[in-house]
């Protein structure tokens, strides 16, 4: 049996690769520096991400979005791992099972062609509705993370501790409103003059620069971001790439493939960049949004006032109504937003400062723009 075994050693900040040695122990693994530095790595704490199949080196994880990792050429190294410590049973793939995992994969090959078939008989946008509340939350935040990096690259992002802060104020206001909820938001601010704001799977939203200069008020601005909140929460924009990009991003949902969002990062981004939601998805992000900011004690004037200025046009048409071509308005709409507004429970407290606010709309002034 072997025990010790070359591997490359990953940060997880940056992809150069380290030489490192490990050794197979029975309640971990001692990864060897060439200095003779060495740490271990609990058994509880990795996971393995690559090596399934012929061919792929054996890829172990250990931490969270920035994970390090071990890469390892031998395959050889998980069948010795499960010699030195069988109690680990299915956790690690052993290669001795290779075989059935060909004639399993061959046979999920059929399935997904049989779902495949299906879906298009009985129409993906049933299949997309029904597969979107049920991926796991990590398969979200990576094909959120996926579009974020078309859609704001780190050219284009705007940051600023102070703005930040402000921004990220209205942010967890908003967010208190719905403790149960399961996402993380992430607002990221991309220096483009459009009135727009895309919700991205996961909790990511990508504001454009137009969108805040456009905003008179953070009252307003919270209206927006409410409205993209609740997009996410009903899962409306998971639900809506699986359905409009290819049907690899709707296989790659329905087998848990967590390399499938990566792979459909670019196609996803521009699929948001022109999409229409459904009136049903509309109408629920207006009315869950108008709650949301009356929950959160914020002036419902602000998404209102917001909204009727979009749909006048005045002044900037070509950029003001951006926004409402990829969100369809129906004649409605106000009404609706009115109605629910009236039920506010008490009087709305102010979000920011002035002085926050102004700087805030500022945002990104000299930085780099380009238009889309």
């Amino acid at each position: 049996m072997r025990y010790e075994w070359p591997a490359s050693y990953l940060d997880g900040r940056t992809a150069a690769r380290h030489p490192v040695s490990v050794r197979l122990m029975r309640e971990g693994l001692e990864v060897t520096t060439p200095g003779g530095l060495s740490r271990r790595w609990g058994y509880d704490e990795i996971h393995q991400t690559q090596g399934f199949y012929e061919g792929e080196e054996v890829r172990l994880e250990r931490g969270g979005e920035l994970a390090e990792a071990l890469l390892i050429a031998d395959p050889g190294f998980l069948v010795s791992l499960h010699q030195v410590a069988p109690q680990l049973g299915p956790r690690f793939h052993d290669p001795a099972r290779r075989g059935s995992r060909v004639r399993l994969t061959v046979l999920a090959a059929v399935a997904v062609v049989a779902i495949t078939g299906a879906a298009y008989f009985w129409g993906i946008p049933g299949l997309a509705a029904l597969v979107a509340p049920r991926v796991p939350l990590a398969w979200e935040e990576r094909l959120g993370q996926s579009v974020v990096a078309y859609l704001a690259p780190p050219e284009l992002a705007c940051e600023d501790p102070r703005r930040r802060a402000a921004l990220d104020a209205i942010v967890a206001r908003l967010a208190a409103t719905v403790p149960r909820s399961p996402y993380t938001f992430h607002v990221l601010v991309a220096n483009r003059p459009e009135v727009n704001a895309l919700a991205a799977p996961g909790g990511y939203i990508v504001v454009l620069r137009g969108l805040v200069e456009r905003t008179g008020s953070p009252e307003e601005l919270a209206g927006v971001l409410a409205h993209e909140m609740q997009h996410i929460i009903q899962r409306h924009a998971t639900r809506a790439l699986i359905q409009h990009t290819s049907t690899g991003l709707l296989i790659a949902a329905l087998t848990g493939d967590m390399t499938g969002p990566f792979a459909y990062g670019l196609e996803s981004a521009r699929v948001l960049g022109h999409l229409q939601y459904s009136r049903r998805a509309e109408t629920e992000a207006d009315t869950e949004g108008m709650k949301m900011l009356l929950a959160a004690r914020i002036d419902p004037a602000g998404m209102l006032q917001f909204f009727e200025t979009l749909m006048r046009g005045d002044k900037q048409p070509r950029t003001a109504l951006k926004y409402f071509s990829t969100h369809p308005s129906t004649g409605d709409r106000i009404g609706r937003l009115q109605a629910l507004a009236a039920e506010a429970p008490g009087p709305p407290v102010k979000l920011l400062p002035d002085d926050d606010w102004a700087e805030l709309r500022q945002w990104c002034k000299g930085a780099p723009s380009r238009a889309r």
